[in-house]
């Protein structure tokens, strides 16, 4: 079987075009599986944070974040939100920003990494992403992200002492200081084989013409 091709992917748990950039992505991914002689495709996510220096109990809301954040007008925000949201519905993601709880996603990144090492990285990513865009789920609390974790099979407790310990804080800073050396200055940020950098929530039809060209060059080099 041909060595897999690998996918980094910087992202935050906070960023609603990460989680529209992951669902363009599968899209791609399950298009480029269809294909002939199709090759096995892995995806790691490692850690990006929009704001390290959110709080973990924000009193505000997100339209009051997001409007002293940007140096934005509360119709700007509301525009931003509609559009954002209307996006996430063409990707069959209900969005509901209204109910978004503002936090540090620090914890949120830590969790993953603890995933990571159980074999359930991708379903971690993807509950966060959802209990925060579409639940109004608080992810800044290790609390809660240890019943988030339950409740993708694993072990509660073992999820909890790792956040309260911070074991994985140094994973979360040694990712971010390689997203630095690569360039990633803002998210998502998709590193396609180690070649090929694509920013932002692209069209899944990049995404797809990227997967191709690593293709392409393989088989030329096989030949």
């Amino acid at each position: 079987m041909a060595d897999p091709i690998k996918i980094d992917i910087w992202s935050d748990i906070a960023c609603p075009w990460c989680y529209i950039g992951k669902r363009r992505l599968e899209t791609a991914l399950s298009q480029f599986a269809e294909g002939p002689d199709a090759v096995p495709v892995q995806v790691e996510y490692h850690s990006y944070e929009l704001d390290p220096t959110a709080p973990a109990e924000y009193a505000g809301n997100h339209a009051e974040y997001l409007a002293k954040h940007l140096r934005a007008s509360p119709q700007q925000v509301q525009e931003m939100d509609r559009q954002i949201t209307d996006l996430a519905l063409q990707e069959g993601l209900d969005y509901h920003l209204d109910d978004i709880k503002v936090t540090n996603t620090g914890k949120a990144h830590q969790l993953i990494h603890f995933a990571k090492e159980h074999g359930r990285e991708a379903q971690m990513k993807e509950r966060l992403l959802r209990a925060y865009f579409s639940e109004g789920r608080h992810v800044g609390r290790d609390a809660e992200l240890a019943d988030l974790a339950a409740e993708i099979g694993l072990d509660r407790d073992a999820a909890l002492s790792a956040l309260m310990q911070g074991t994985y804080r140094q994973a979360v800073e040694g990712d971010k200081a390689r997203g630095a050396a690569v360039g990633v200055k803002g998210v998502p940020f998709f590193v396609v084989d180690g070649k090929y950098g694509i920013s932002g929530a692209q069209p899944s039809e990049l995404f797809l013409q990227a997967l191709n060209k690593v293709k392409s060059d393989r088989d030329q080099v096989a030949r």
